[in-house]
């Protein structure tokens, strides 16, 4: 227990990053819009996409090296497909998830009057800070606290709303068909972002890197990987924990849901403390909050590294990507980049995040192969390598996504 205590860490961003737009709006409207039957695809998600990220820290751990590099071993061909994922991602993932959280933090706390640009502003040069003084350990640290808030801020929320009960049905109601062309849609989605993109997958072996780098001993796999699972499976059970709060507090109401992540969960917070309470705004509040800031700021710490080790193996003559200050001076670009993108496409923000997700769900079976390729390749030794069931359920969630991509893709050709 003391070792994996130590150990603390890439699980805990991972959890910190996965939990954001899509638990807070997909997890929430999926309950709303659906009720408890939709555990089943969330669980789901979770367990087919579990071996493509766990397969980041195992080779990390074995290797000591990040899965980028290991994509660069295979071959050039992959590091450039790795590449053009994570460009699609710097121009429209980080901007969006800012731009949410302005929002969330204008509307929850009455600020309105400030202006989305200029709490955007705030938070992009707060969060900048925090990443290049405090660097990798300081981000850990501080994630302990905020997820410990978001946990109990949650727990708290989900206890009341089912003491609560739910709220009456609206006579006229009928749920959604599932299995119609818009229910599958949403479905995709859902199961898309849940517990996020699989080219997070890079970003968890990097955080593993940085983890080796701060500990005197390094953890065995074993310990790396029970440490990896404590944020894997937190991520699900808040996922659970915000469906529950859609089906108690919206399900079979009848209400039109917003489309817009801040003008959803603005009603969110207002049903749910209609139903509880103005008392327990407060609680909502926070845990909104928390969800977005934190996945912020781990995003932005991600992406900046991954941008990073990216052009170091696509650039490496480049002094300019290795040297002492080259992780300051990306997280200031990656701050300045999606600014720019958000004051200059603002409005077409929704465009943005619909080619970000188109490229994530097309890229998605193809990333997983390669994570499974990586990991049973010539640098992993057997013993470390995937034992054959988690190797099944590769191939099942590869299969899996592969269909979801395709009935996307079709959907949008027609």
């Amino acid at each position: 227990m003391k070792a994996l205590l130590k150990a603390l860490g890439p699980g805990l961003l991972f959890a910190s990053m996965a939990i954001g737009t899509s638990h807070l709006v997909l997890s929430t409207k999926a309950g709303a819009q659906y009720g408890w039957v939709m555990i089943i695809p969330i669980l789901l998600a979770n367990l087919l996409k579990y071996p493509f990220f766990e397969f980041g820290i195992r080779y990390t751990t074995i290797t000591e090296k990040s899965l980028i590099e290991g994509y660069h071993n295979l071959g050039k061909t992959y590091l450039w497909i790795y590449a053009f994922v994570t460009l699609i991602s710097t121009f429209t993932i980080l901007a969006a998830l800012y731009v949410v959280t302005a929002g969330l933090f204008m509307n929850l706390f009455n600020v309105a009057s400030v202006g989305a640009g200029v709490i955007s502003l705030g938070l992009f040069v707060f969060i900048s800070l925090i990443l290049i003084i405090g660097k990798y350990r300081f981000l850990e640290n501080s994630l302990k606290a905020v997820i410990t808030i978001l946990f109990v801020a949650l727990l708290i929320t989900t206890v009341m709303v089912l003491q609560k009960g739910p709220v009456p049905h609206s006579g006229s109601y009928q749920r959604p068909e599932i299995f119609n062309e818009i229910g599958i849609l949403f479905l995709i989605g859902l199961v898309g972002w849940m517990p996020t993109a699989v080219e997070a997958s890079g970003w968890v072996s990097l955080w593993g890197m940085e983890n080796l780098k701060t500990m005197r001993n390094k953890p065995t796999l074993k310990i790396a990987l029970q440490e990896f699972n404590v944020g894997y499976v937190l991520t699900a059970v808040l996922a659970i924990f915000f469906m529950i709060i859609g089906w108690m507090t919206l399900y079979g109401t009848g209400t039109e849901l917003s489309g817009n992540a801040v003008v959803f969960a603005d009603q969110l917070v207002n049903l749910f403390t209609t139903h509880i309470g103005s008392w327990a705004y407060f609680f909502i509040a926070v845990a909104a909050f928390a969800t977005m800031f934190s996945t912020c700021m781990t995003a932005h710490d991600a992406i900046s590294r991954v941008s990073l080790d990216v052009l170091q193996k696509l650039l490496p003559q480049k002094n300019i990507y290795n040297g002492k200050h080259s992780f300051a001076l990306m997280v200031l670009v990656m701050a300045w980049i999606n600014w720019i993108v958000i004051s200059l496409f603002s409005a077409n923000m929704g465009d943005l995040v619909g080619l970000a997700t188109f490229v994530s769900f097309v890229f998605a079976p193809l990333l997983g192969w390669m994570n499974l390729k990586t990991v049973t390749g010539k640098d992993v030794p057997k013993e470390h390598r995937p034992k054959i069931g988690l190797k099944v359920l590769s191939y099942s969630g590869i299969v899996f996504l592969s269909l979801f991509a395709l009935y996307y893709c079709w959907v949008l050709t027609k």
